[in-house]
């Protein structure tokens, strides 16, 4: 029906004396997108130039000075890149669906219009519209014909408004295919060529060198993360963190460690019943996690139910742990500047057709993996979110 449509209102012939156009004249995406900023297909669009930009990026990356800085923003710009298009992928999508409906449910009135509009495009010439009654009824046709004509031609431009944005989604989606799959192709390149730079790393400076023995002991002795933490200071030699910077005046300021939306928050239970003074973000699979300030690693490796364990130190008597990760990175008693990369979540990223089927995205897929961040200040957990910035949920 909707090519039916665009056929017909396509053969359509100028209206009236003033030749008012009904056509239906192909509009530029470009054009469409640049008039409506805020729909889903601009935010497609400006996804797509989000991960071209990080494909520049990591082609800078093998000669920058920092090839770790460099390699950690390509990643990040990938990754914010990929969730811009998979959001802004879905609500076309969805937006697509809804006008097919519209259309399709406006069938009976689109046909009637359609009538109209082969009617009046039949005439031949000016004087078969004359009207038998000679020219007073000749008149009184032109000023009805004059008065029905607007309304015709507003009908008619909201329809062809709908069906070249039918059209433009569409043909974005079909777009974003190549697109979607560059991506996912350089942001895994860019994982990998990161956690090679950061195995390969030498030039970060080192606070403290650990004891591995009583690192193992320490964990064999230890039932809590509580009880762990409170341990940590005895299994490291020659430590120099007398000299540690506060970041008080950061509270509250500090960025997420990734990216992602807070699933339960301090002393929220689970769906176990157990509560932790911890809040946990669902993140997408791969997702980068970076050091939210400058910051010792204090320990890295499994912990007990927590699975592979980073805990920061920014200063003394604050930690940060984070819980969780697939991938962690740097060593022990390596001072990370901030922003620096600590690890990697598991998972496994969506394929090309997930991301673009919008009941993928909305069956629970788009973010499995959680990340588990705890504060501990002294010896007492703190809420995290007075730590961290809210302003991003």
């Amino acid at each position: 029906m909707i090519r039916a449509t665009v056929l017909l209102l396509a053969l359509a012939t100028p209206l009236g004396a003033q030749d008012a156009p009904l056509l239906l004249e192909e509009t530029p995406a470009d054009a469409i997108l640049a008039a409506a900023e805020d729909t889903p297909a601009a935010a497609a669009r400006a996804a797509a130039a989000q991960i071209e930009a990080a494909t520049v990026q990591m082609d800078r990356a093998d000669g920058a000075r920092d090839r770790v800085a460099a390699l950690t923003d390509a990643v990040r710009g990938y990754e914010a890149g990929l969730a811009a298009m998979r959001d802004g992928l879905r609500d076309a999508a969805i937006r697509e669906t809804e006008l097919r409906r519209d259309l399709r449910g406006r069938e009976d009135e689109v046909a009637r219009l359609l009538g109209v509009l082969q009617g009046i495009g039949r005439a031949a010439a000016p004087e078969t519209l004359l009207h038998p009654a000679g020219p007073v009824g000749t008149a009184r046709s032109g000023m009805l014909l004059s008065a029905v004509a607007p309304g015709l031609a507003a009908n008619a431009a909201d329809l062809r408004g709908d069906l070249q944005e039918v059209a433009t989604l569409r043909q974005l989606q079909e777009d974003a295919v190549q697109t979607l799959q560059e991506g996912l192709s350089g942001v895994q390149q860019a994982r990998t060529a990161l956690s090679q730079a950061m195995a390969n790393r030498t030039d970060l400076p080192m606070r403290f060198t650990e004891d591995a023995v009583r690192t193992a002991i320490l964990i064999s002795a230890t039932e809590t993360l509580e009880g762990f933490a409170s341990g940590l200071s005895e299994i490291t030699e020659n430590d120099s963190g007398d000299d540690m910077a506060s970041i008080a005046a950061d509270m509250g300021t500090l960025p997420f460690p990734v990216a992602g939306q807070v699933l339960r928050r301090a002393g929220q239970p689970d769906a176990a019943g157990v509560a932790r003074p911890g809040i946990v973000i669902a993140t997408r699979p791969r997702a980068l996690v970076t050091a939210p300030t400058s910051a010792t690693i204090r320990y890295r490796g499994p912990l007990l139910d927590y699975g592979l364990v980073t805990i920061l130190e920014p200063q003394a008597d604050l930690l940060f742990v984070l819980a969780g990760l697939d991938t962690v990175f740097g060593e022990i008693g390596e001072v990370l500047p901030a922003g620096a990369p600590v690890g990697l979540m598991g998972g496994t990223e969506a394929e090309t057709g997930d991301i673009l089927s919008p009941i993928g995205e909305r069956a629970g897929n788009a973010r499995p993996e959680t990340l588990y961040i705890e504060v501990r200040q002294g010896d007492a957990p703190v809420d995290p979110l007075t730590w961290f910035s809210t302003d991003k949920g």
